[in-house]
């Protein structure tokens, strides 16, 4: 009996030993230098074995600690992860961003490709990646991040992209369904526009593996994970079955995602003579009910002026007409047209628009006082560039 006890003993042993001999090292922290010479920090989380990558890309609000938990879970499953401070954030170098700040000014933005291309080399180089396929994923800002990184590199055959915005470009690349996505997102998150923009971006892929898990609460991007355990473990094995078991590959979607009609009718915001029918729709709507839902205003503004960064000024004055139709008591829909009538050489309607801008902003509670002495220093200087009526 002594002695079967003592094998019994020493099998659990060597059992435990076996168990902790297979549990992935802990992250390596890693140095990166940009092609301006600015010092990245990075983390590799090694499976300890060969076996294909993720990149995560962390959202503007957090730096890339917030992916450590995800990340030590996908090297368990023998999935090798980078994680990396975008310059300004946590550890990196350059100019430091604050949490509650604005985003960073447009001149370091356009560095950040350079910056991530940086890291996707780095991840490419190890010796136990292999290198196609390649997952990234992306949280808030670094959903636009993630779908550009896979636009210019065709290693990637998999996305993760949690509650963020996204622009023309995005939509085109998503709109041909070349990649399965996983998306998520939380009704509580504390960014206006978050949900909409995700249901947005999930109904246009036209990826059949597209999957969508919808929370109620978790706030905003890799958030959500300490609210709801199970979104990781879902990606996990969103990632096991896309760049393991089935490369590049998800199984036909059939639980699809219930997404409210009025953000099924988003996308006519892009496409042509697509906001004079969302006008009608919204006519028919309000005269059932005059609260019905309808595409936020930000939403609006914000799709109106990639429009207009576009050269599609057309486009984009259609859609802020739209916008002020749904929102006549907003300052910052007329500003908004004063600036894009402004682009279009129609001075008079700039004029009209944005004094109209100004005097709906003593009425304006709505908007915060930062945002509305913003809107009066846009107009005000608007109508200085535009000078006096002839």
């Amino acid at each position: 009996m002594k002695n079967l006890s003592s094998s019994l003993f020493l099998s659990i042993l060597l059992v435990a030993v076996t168990c902790v001999a297979k549990e992935p090292p802990g992250p390596r922290v890693v140095d990166l230098t940009a092609a301006d010479g600015t010092k990245l920090k990075a983390s590799y989380f090694s499976a300890g074995k060969p076996g294909p990558v993720v990149l995560l890309l962390h959202q503007c609000d957090h730096e890339r600690k917030i992916w450590d938990g995800l990340a030590q879970q996908l090297a368990a499953a023998g999935i090798n992860v980078l994680t990396f401070d975008l310059r300004g954030f946590g550890d990196s170098g350059g100019e430091p961003h604050h949490k509650d700040g604005p985003l960073e000014p447009p001149e370091e933005i356009q560095k950040w490709p350079g910056d991530i291309d940086v890291a996707f080399q780095y991840l490419k180089s190890q010796p136990d990646v292999k290198t196609d396929p390649i997952g990234v994923g992306g949280a808030s800002c670094g959903v636009d991040n993630a779908i550009k990184t896979a636009m210019r590199h065709p290693e990637v055959k998999s996305l993760v992209l949690l509650s963020g915005p996204h622009d023309l470009q995005d939509r085109k690349f998503m709109r041909q369904g070349k990649l399965p996505a996983f998306f998520a997102v939380a009704d509580d998150d504390q960014y206006p526009g978050m949900v909409e923009l995700t249901e947005w971006l999930y109904i246009i892929s036209s990826n059949s593996g597209k999957k969508f898990a919808h929370y109620r609460t978790g706030h905003h991007g890799a958030e959500i994970f300490a609210v709801h355990p199970d979104l990781p473990v879902a990606i996990v094995d969103w990632y096991v079955t896309t760049l393991i078991k089935t490369p590049g590959h998800a199984p036909a979607t059939t639980d699809v995602a219930e997404i409210p009609a009025y953000i099924r009718a988003i996308e006519l915001l892009d496409q042509p003579g697509g906001p004079a029918r969302l006008a009608r729709m919204l006519s028919e709507s309000r005269q059932k009910d005059p609260k019905a839902p309808f595409t936020p205003e930000q939403m609006m503004e914000g799709v109106a002026y990639e429009h207009l960064q576009a050269g599609d000024i057309k486009q984009a004055l259609e859609i802020l007409k739209l916008d002020a139709t749904a929102y006549p008591n907003s300052p910052n829909v007329y500003d908004c047209l004063g600036e894009a009538y402004l682009a279009d050489g129609q001075k008079d309607l700039a004029r009209k628009n944005t004094q109209k801008a100004l005097e709906l902003l003593p009425s304006d509670t709505v908007d915060p006082q930062a945002f509305r002495d913003a809107i009066k220093a846009s107009a005000e200087e608007r109508l200085k560039q535009l000078g006096p009526a002839q």
